[in-house]
């Protein structure tokens, strides 16, 4: 008996199954790098982080109150608010990272791992950076000023980095400076992982134009078609050119390979978009 005829069948259901339990991982590794950020480097050395975490920071300095507890209740209104602003998807993943990032605060114990203020501020950054830009890549967030950071960067061509540097706070000049730190490197990082602000232009060549079309502009984004030959074969093909963003990418290569399996897709990227680019629809 030919197996290889049945693994298609057999794979494609796999996968769909399996794709939203490894975004749920990603989700909680995020959590454990942010929880693990907050209480190994930053907390020790009351530093701040910016955004929600850098004022329940400021909360818990001030008062001695539970800092998972102070995380959570600041999440709760930003959530409300980005459940109508964002999209169902979106906060859903945001509301798994919260109170998973919440539980992970509450069980890391608070360990200063390094005596250095600047190195805590640094790797603390990093850390929290890493679990922020996982979380972005698979369209979800850590809750906080993420949300409202997501919410900007989908009106307006704004680095997700530079939206969490400008939320920042700080208390004192050496705590500031450090905390300062901590934050526009957390901010650079986030823009290393996180793309969505990045445009680029998908060359597509197919023979199956009418389907590829038809699941393309499900995407929301303008597509141009143009008749080609190859050079070799001499062979008539469809040339289908779409600009997106790397953050909606993913969605652009699914519909394409599962259209056509032997389709030719080049993707570059654009340095200048000119004229209406419409933005992603949650």
């Amino acid at each position: 008996m030919n197996l290889d005829q049945y693994r298609p069948m057999i794979e494609k259901p796999l996968r769909a199954c399996l794709k939203p339990t490894q975004e749920i991982a990603v989700i909680l590794l995020s959590a454990v790098l942010v929880a693990a950020g907050l209480n190994l480097f930053l907390i020790p050395h009351r530093l701040l982080s910016g955004g929600v975490t850098g004022l329940a920071s400021i909360i818990v300095y001030l008062t001695g109150w539970n800092i998972s507890l102070v995380y959570f209740l600041l999440n709760v209104p930003l959530i409300l608010w980005g459940w109508k602003a964002v999209g169902r998807r979106y906060i859903v993943l945001s509301c798994i990272s919260v109170v998973s990032t919440t539980w992970f605060i509450s069980i890391i114990p608070e360990v200063q791992v390094t005596r250095d203020p600047i190195l805590a501020a640094v790797f603390g950054g990093i850390i929290s950076a890493a679990g922020i830009g996982f979380s972005l890549r698979v369209g979800g967030s850590t809750g906080g000023f993420d949300i409202l950071g997501s919410i900007v960067t989908r009106k307006k061509d704004v680095p997700m980095g530079n939206i969490l540097f400008l939320l920042g706070f700080f208390q004192s000049w050496d705590l500031a400076l450090y905390s300062m730190l901590s934050t526009f490197v957390k901010g650079k990082v986030v823009d290393m992982i996180h793309v969505g602000h990045i445009k680029v232009t998908c060359f597509i060549i197919t023979k199956r134009k009418d389907e590829m079309l038809c699941q393309l502009r499900k995407l929301h984004h303008g597509i141009t078609c143009l008749s080609s030959e190859g050079g070799y074969h001499e062979e008539k093909n469809y040339t289908l050119m779409t600009v997106t963003t790397r953050y909606e990418l993913a969605a652009v290569r699914k519909a394409v390979v599962s259209t056509d399996p032997h389709a030719f897709m080049n993707v570059v990227e654009s340095t200048e978009i000119v004229g209406r680019f419409s933005r992603p629809v949650q």
